[in-house]
């Protein structure tokens, strides 16, 4: 769900997830123009990634230009090249398949738990066994944070250890959640954060891979740097990429990392709106907003699962807030459904299918006001308790 922000001229306009921007970070943008490091990398590069590391609970981290960029640093590290399979959620954005594809391996999606959206673990080791069975090499399996709920990683570690394939969560999307206590981003041999303008903290664009792999993460250090050796000029054996998070925009991270608790606890208290509002309609919350227990959730977006009785279609329900000036959308289309990977093969039980076709996320940016949260409200009320439109029943 890429930026929101460019959507419509309207002023008024309620988005997805605006980055929530305070006189903290333009004080944090004059402290890192002020201190001379315009270039990329710098003391604010150095600082953005012990404190993320502190913050999730890992070893190290290395910002990076985007998520992308940390998944594929992360692929080429855990072996994906040609010949090679990647089992990767298939309820995602494309960042996530577009990373193993750029390393030459093959993708191999997997359907969703109906529950939440996330990776079905039986279903992603029963791939798993198949591809083994054929003599295929799994160099990794992807997992996803859908909107910000974390997977089944009790059971997904465990099951991955036994297969011998190593764990890279993708948690673009749920930096300040929890599984039993665990950080999302702590988990598997990697994991990948982005930055990027409509996530839970923004660096405007950007991301970070964390790890507990000192190596590993030394290794793609160097990848993300162009692979220049390290000799008075510029010297190359094999070929890098240009990677790395500018020291300015790091500063932007800093700032919103120090504000990241409370606006999470903002998401929250919409996420709770919501669910008091649409309480007793035939309308499925895809998590919480609960604050204790096994799971804890930084309510990145509120999605939701229509039920068989509002007779609406999403398209319908989209179309109808867009022109009210409040941007809904459908959930991700999952990636085995996508043109661009229609060879590509998955094992699928229809769950995620569903979601596309019945699910919606709301407008859940924590700069939002009660009175547009309010609005979001009643626009949907209307829409549920409207009949099929005569677009819709042609």
């Amino acid at each position: 769900m890429g930026d929101t922000e460019s959507e419509g001229p309207m002023s008024d306009r309620i988005f997805m997830s605006k980055a929530h921007i305070t006189d903290a970070e333009e004080e944090a943008v004059r402290r890192a123009i002020r201190s001379g490091w315009v270039a990329p990398l710098g003391p604010e590069v150095d600082a953005f990634e012990l404190e993320v590391a502190d913050r999730v609970g890992v070893k190290g981290a290395l910002a990076l230009s985007s998520g992308t960029a940390a998944l594929h640093l992360a692929l080429l590290e855990l072996g994906a090249r040609p010949g090679t399979a990647v089992v990767v959620s298939s309820m995602t954005f494309a960042a996530s398949a577009n990373a193993v594809a750029y390393t030459g391996a093959e993708p191999v999606f997997v359907d969703s738990q109906k529950t939440d959206g996330n990776i079905d673990p039986e279903l992603l080791f029963d791939a798993i066994d198949t591809l083994h069975a054929e003599g295929t090499e799994v160099v990794a399996a992807m997992t996803v944070d859908l909107i910000g709920r974390t997977c089944d990683y009790n059971t997904l570690e465990a099951g991955l250890a036994e297969r011998g394939v190593p764990l890279l969560e993708d948690a673009a999307e749920s930096l300040g959640s929890s599984i039993a206590g665990r950080a999302a981003g702590s988990f598997g041999r990697a994991a990948a954060l982005s930055f990027n303008g409509n996530k839970i903290m923004t660096t405007s664009g950007g991301g970070m891979l964390l790890s507990n792999d000192e190596q590993l993460l030394e290794r793609a250090r160097y990848l993300s740097t162009q692979a220049r050796q390290p000799v008075a000029w510029y010297e190359h054996t094999e070929i890098g990429y240009n990677y790395r998070l500018s020291n300015i925009l790091a500063a932007i991270g800093r700032a919103q990392l120090g504000r990241l608790d409370e606006m999470i606890a903002r998401r929250r208290d919409i996420r709770k709106q919501y669910m008091r509002a649409f309480s007793g309609l035939d309308v499925r919350f895809l998590g919480t907003a609960d604050t204790e227990g096994e799971q804890i959730e930084n309510c990145w977006l509120t999605g939701i699962v229509l039920g068989d009785s509002i007779t609406r279609s999403p398209d319908d329900i989209v179309a109808s807030l867009s022109e009210a000036g409040i941007e809904v959308r459908r959930l991700w289309k999952p990636m085995h459904l996508q043109p661009v990977f229609a060879n590509a093969r998955a094992f699928t039980n229809g769950a995620s299918e569903h979601l596309f076709a019945r699910g919606l996320t709301l407008p859940s940016g924590s700069a939002l006001t009660d009175s547009e949260v309010e609005r979001v409200i009643t626009a949907l009320l209307n829409n549920f308790e409207s009949p099929l439109s005569d677009q819709a029943t042609r």
